[in-house]
């Protein structure tokens, strides 16, 4: 009873927290006071709680360490010109009418490419989001088009590390997962691909003239070579090579560029790598070209800390286990097994607040539900729920870094996050009445 109770008042708080616009960590903190307070009733010392808290804390260190890396990379590319390099390009190509629709295939492309959400956000997010910007076009539709189309790739890329993730966690090969990602992705895609286009239509970027372009070569010395750092990391990327390596490679890159090209001093550049880059007040690009910097990253790295060292508490107190027997014992249909794990992604990404995390959290209370099912099954299932969903939830990191990093609404984006949400509403529908309509074949030799 107290351990409902404790998610009861926990679900609340962090509701609350994103109605009012407070910040969530205050929210978690508290929770993780509640599920500290229910451990002590249950038996657990003060000094046990901490230990099992930091047990799970401690997951999130890699974690950290890559936002940490993202917000140094985002400070130093804005100072190098790298990211003004890719807004000046995208300007002499991108068609005015279209900007939204192309802003979604463009992220879906580079995030299948380099299979990282966060280093997509970096790539072309924050480009287009300056575009969006200085072009009056609605953040919030902007911000949901870029959202959905770097988890397009986060999903379903061979370089992808939750793709990876689900793969190890299913025991499956992960290129059949990514073929039966890419069948069940073709309506909630085109549907998707449908909607930004209409979008696009009501909401051009307007005034795009040279006025930009013109600002940023005046406070830019713009090449192709300025685009480097970010290329690096997508070359890097495809040979597979780890994020926080490339990323520390990219930054070395910028930071020499930001010294040679753009006349910084090294001073300025350490500034701009720890609080974030800004132009002189008086710049006409001061309140578009700006952000960034390992500070930006502080509050979503304690977001990351306290939700894994409540899944600590969790794991301990094995909040879930009762649940898990009654889910195993019941003979559910595909699409009522799909609605279950549906539900238990959200509330694993709602507490967790990681994909990652979640992702663990319900292969475990799940897996044997699919043993009759088929693992294959199972893997597609977790691909169309959890891995998605999490960037739906305000305060999961899935969601919270990139709305941070975009700087936008921590909520207004999820309406126009189409993608996001069709996928597993397509997908359910498919399982519910797939011998009726819906044309999406699966591999029948996995998806027994």
């Amino acid at each position: 009873m107290e351990i409902l109770l404790g998610f009861l008042i926990s679900f609340c708080l962090l509701i609350i927290s994103v109605i009012k616009g407070i910040f969530i960590g205050y929210a978690l903190i508290t929770c993780w006071v509640v599920f500290a307070l229910i451990s002590i009733k249950k038996g657990y010392t003060i000094k046990e709680i901490i230990k099992m808290s930091y047990n799970g804390g401690k997951q999130s260190f890699i974690v950290i360490k890559i936002l940490l890396l993202i917000g140094a990379v985002i400070g130093v590319w804005m100072a190098s010109g790298t990211i003004a390099a890719i807004v000046y390009y995208c300007l002499e190509f991108l068609t005015p009418s279209l900007f939204i629709f192309f802003s979604f295939i463009i992220c879906c492309i580079v995030s299948f490419l380099i299979g990282t959400s966060l280093g997509s956000i970096s790539v072309v997010g924050i480009p287009l989001m300056i575009i969006a910007r200085s072009g009056h076009v609605n953040l919030n539709i902007t911000a949901g088009a870029i959202i959905a189309g770097v988890y397009f790739g986060d999903r379903c890329s061979p370089m992808s590390s939750s793709a990876a993730l689900v793969a190890n966690l299913t025991k499956t090969n992960i290129f059949t997962n990514m073929k039966n990602m890419i069948y069940s992705s073709i309506v909630p895609f085109s549907l998707s691909l449908f909607f930004y286009y209409i979008l696009s239509i009501s909401q051009p970027l307007r005034n795009m003239n040279s006025n930009l372009s013109n600002e940023i070569s005046g406070t830019f010395n713009i090449a192709f070579i300025t685009l480097f750092p970010a290329i690096i990391i997508l070359i890097l990327s495809l040979f597979k090579v780890k994020l926080y390596f490339s990323a520390s490679i990219s930054i070395i890159i910028a930071s020499i560029f930001a010294l040679v090209f753009q006349q910084h001093n090294l001073l300025d550049i350490i500034k701009f790598i720890i609080l974030g880059f800004q132009t002189s007040p008086h710049s006409p690009l001061h309140n578009v070209l700006k952000g960034g910097g390992i500070v930006s990253m502080l509050q979503p790295c304690l977001v990351m800390f306290v939700s894994c060292s409540l899944s600590g508490i969790f794991k301990e107190l094995n909040i879930f286990n009762s649940f898990k027997k009654v889910i195993t014992n019941k003979n559910l249909t595909k699409h009522k097994l799909f609605s279950v794990i549906s539900i238990v992604s959200i509330m694993t990404a709602a507490f967790g607040c990681n994909q990652t995390i979640s992702s663990v959290m319900t292969n475990e209370i799940m897996k044997d539900s699919y043993k009759n099912i088929g693992k294959y099954r199972f893997a597609l299932d977790l691909e169309n729920s959890g891995i998605i969903i999490a960037a739906l939830i305000p305060w999961n990191i899935s969601a919270l870094v990139p709305t941070t990093t975009l700087n936008v609404s921590a909520i207004k984006y999820i309406p126009y996050a189409f993608y996001l949400y069709m996928l597993p509403i397509i997908y359910f529908i498919y399982l519910r009445y797939s011998n009726k309509f819906l044309k999406i074949r699966l591999n029948r030799h996995t998806l027994s």
